[in-house]
C-alpha cells in the first residue's frame, strides 16, 4: 500500500511542473502549448526572445527553446542561463540542431523540428521524472548532451 502512495505521490509531482515554450514562430508556440495543457501540464508561459523568457524563468520547471529566435540566434546562451541559473530542464527544439551538437551547459539535449505532438508527450514525461528523480527513459528522437 505505502507503494502506491509513494507512486502516487510522485505522480502528482510529474504534472505539477509548468513549461515554458521559447519560440518565435507563434502557430508553433501554440501547438506545443495545447499538448502540454492536453496531458496535463500547465504552461508557465510563451516567449518568443531572451527577455521575454528571462522574465517568465522563475515560473518554470521545464523550457522548450528554439535556437533562432525573434531577437536573433540567442536560444543557445538563453538555454544555458534557463539552465544554470533557474534549474530548468532545457531541450531544444529547432530545425537547425547541428548548431547546438556540441551540447549546451545545463541543457538536456535537442530535438529536431518537426515535433510531434507524441514526441511532445514523451519529452515532457522523461523530463518531469527527471526533475523528481524518478526513472525515466530518454525519448529515441532525443540527442542528449554530455
Amino acid at each position: 500500500m505505502a507503494t502506491n502512495v509513494v507512486r502516487r505521490y510522485q505522480q502528482d509531482d510529474l504534472m505539477k511542473q509548468r513549461v515554458l515554450i521559447v519560440e518565435d514562430e507563434f502557430l508553433i508556440a501554440l501547438d506545443l502549448g495545447a499538448t502540454v495543457e492536453g496531458i496535463g501540464m500547465q504552461v508557465a508561459g510563451l516567449a518568443n526572445d531572451r527577455e521575454q523568457a528571462l522574465r517568465l524563468a522563475p515560473s518554470a520547471d521545464i523550457a522548450f527553446v528554439d535556437v533562432n529566435l525573434a531577437d536573433g540566434r540567442t536560444g543557445p546562451e538563453l538555454g544555458r542561463r534557463l539552465a544554470e541559473e533557474h534549474g530548468i530542464a532545457v531541450v531544444f527544439m529547432t530545425g537547425n540542431p547541428e548548431t547546438v551538437a556540441d551540447g549546451v551547459k545545463g541543457a538536456v539535449g535537442v530535438v529536431q523540428k518537426p515535433v510531434m505532438p507524441s514526441l511532445v508527450e514523451q519529452l515532457l514525461k522523461y523530463l518531469a521524472a527527471r526533475r523528481v528523480g524518478m526513472f525515466a527513459v530518454v525519448p529515441a528522437q532525443m540527442t542528449v548532451f554530455r
